[in-house]
């Protein structure tokens, strides 16, 4: 007998929805079980293959733990704003919100044809002011908070301008865009612009000078994943790396909650390494470098303080604003060329690509320890995003620094007993020190750590520049504040206006 799907899958999606099977209400007699999907983009196209591959999964997952007598929520909704919509509209003269009903209405007649047990009665449209009211509060929250290190959490804003008016910032343990410094009568003094200004430097959502992928032609921001080779992923347009204003959100104040957190979710213990990585905390030293001839001074950030005697150069981002004020009349022009094409690529294309490209800026910086004057080079494996912006290169036991320096033909001095550079570095934390102070300079400091193991010489280094003032021991993270305005037309609206240039 033939298996007639058509009719057969046409009565019972019927029969389901006459019947409302998969509508979902509270029932506390029954365990609660949330299945969630990632909501579709509705563009024109309709359904790819993506999506019924993941929905499917999850669909027999939901009706599976209903069998067992949970009561499953299974819903399902659209992310409904975004770039396509805008574009679309702007080549056919379409308002966004007409081509993107139109573009759900297909999405689920082709959703109900497959049959999932979806509870429609709890579909969420993300570009319905009903949605995104809730974004919006969101927003107002974490606008109106700053994060206290003391006592690990968001508190009222207002708590903090209390604190400037009675004590400015004297005693104050909180996460920041840059450390400040004023007192009660300095704040009070200043006008509501003034104070407005600083108070954005210690809100969880705040504008921010960020690095972000910017389109000339589509006139936005794009994310990561939607530049392909240098270009837009729509319409093939050239994306350029431009530092510009954005909002950002201060995930990085709760850096360290997360790492703990983890050991309290249920995952496999790959994923949450996976996590920690991208976390990426490490215990280090800021020091600070001098600029030969200036009075510039620049920090940089160490796990390795041990190898400040093998530092042979140093390395600034391409888009740390050291460049402009290290960059010798004499190297401008390479230096501007060396910017401009860095500026076509992603961060994410720097760090897997691992070409060895760079150019000397002309300046020199003073090791602090020798007294060295090193070249300051400036290359695309130094991101601005991530420490400071500007490295101390240490060949000998960095495999990144080892490629450069071999490739510009620059020192590189072991300070490891009996360990081997010919070939490559030595990265390694195990073994004697040695070379610290080096032989072939006069001694500018009394720190020898010769004989010393690597863990006996980072902290003996790590209490050597707090007793002398060369920079200050610091917990880092690789975890960056999240920028979130991709903003256009057809996106969900920031609560705020503007006054005097301030939100």
């Amino acid at each position: 007998m033939e298996y007639n799907f058509r009719e057969i899958e046409k009565k019972w999606q019927q029969r389901w929805v006459e019947n409302k099977t998969y509508r979902v209400t509270e029932d506390e007699s029954k365990k609660k079980f949330y299945v969630l999907n990632m909501f579709p983009y509705p563009s024109g196209a309709g359904l790819h293959v993506g999506h019924p591959l993941g929905y499917i999964a999850s669909d027999i997952y939901a009706r599976y733990k209903r069998l067992q007598g949970f009561n499953v929520l299974n819903p399902m909704g659209y992310d409904a704003y975004g770039l396509p919509a805008e574009q679309y509209a702007i080549q056919t003269g379409q308002h966004p919100a007409i081509t993107t009903v139109n573009n759900i209405n297909r999405y689920r007649e082709q959703l109900d044809k497959i049959g999932f047990c979806f509870d429609w009665d709890r579909e969420v449209r993300t570009c319905e002011p009903g949605y995104y009211h809730w974004t919006q509060w969101a927003f107002q929250q974490m606008f109106n908070s700053f994060y206290c290190n003391t006592c690990s959490s968001a508190q009222p804003i207002s708590k903090l301008i209390e604190h400037f008016a009675q004590k400015g910032t004297e005693g104050l343990d909180v996460a920041c865009s840059e450390e400040l410094s004023f007192t009660a009568g300095e704040w009070n003094a200043k006008s509501e612009k003034e104070q407005q200004e600083i108070l954005m430097n210690y809100r969880i959502a705040y504008l921010g000078e960020t690095m972000v992928n910017w389109c000339p032609q589509l006139g936005t921001v794009l994310a990561n994943d939607e530049v392909v080779d240098g270009v837009s992923e729509r319409g093939g347009f050239p994306v350029v790396q431009k530092k510009m204003r954005q909002w950002c959100l201060r995930v990085s104040a709760y850096a360290q909650r997360l790492l703990e957190g983890l050991d309290t979710v249920d995952w496999t213990d790959s994923l949450k390494e996976t996590q920690r990585n991208w976390i990426g905390r490490s215990e280090g030293t800021e020091v600070q470098f001098k600029v030969k001839d200036s009075d510039i001074e620049f920090t940089i950030f160490t796990t390795r303080a041990d190898t400040m005697f093998g530092v042979t150069f140093m390395v600034l981002a391409p888009e740390s604003e050291l460049v402009a004020q290290l960059t010798t009349p004499e190297q401008k022009e390479e230096v501007d060329a060396y910017l401009d094409r860095t500026k076509k690529r992603t961060e994410r294309e720097r760090i897997a690509d691992r070409r060895v490209t760079g150019v000397f800026s002309g300046s020199y910086a003073v090791n602090p320890f020798t007294g060295d004057a090193v070249p300051v080079w400036i290359s695309d494996y130094v991101l601005a995003g991530y420490g400071t912006g500007a490295i101390m290169a240490v060949p000998a036991h960095d495999s990144r620094d080892y490629a450069f320096a071999k490739h510009f033909n620059l020192p590189i001095v072991p300070l490891v007993e009996g360990c081997d550079v010919s070939e490559e570095s030595f990265d390694a934390k195990e073994g004697i020190v040695c070379n610290s102070p080096r032989k072939d300079v006069t001694p500018y400091c009394d720190l020898s750590l010769n004989g010393l193991t690597i863990k006996e010489a980072i902290a003996a280094t790590k209490e050597y520049v707090k007793a002398h003032n060369l920079g200050r021991v610091k917990v880092n993270y690789r975890l960056r504040d999240a920028i979130f305005s991709r903003q256009r037309y057809w996106g969900e609206p920031f609560p705020v206006y503007y006054k005097d240039g301030m939100p």
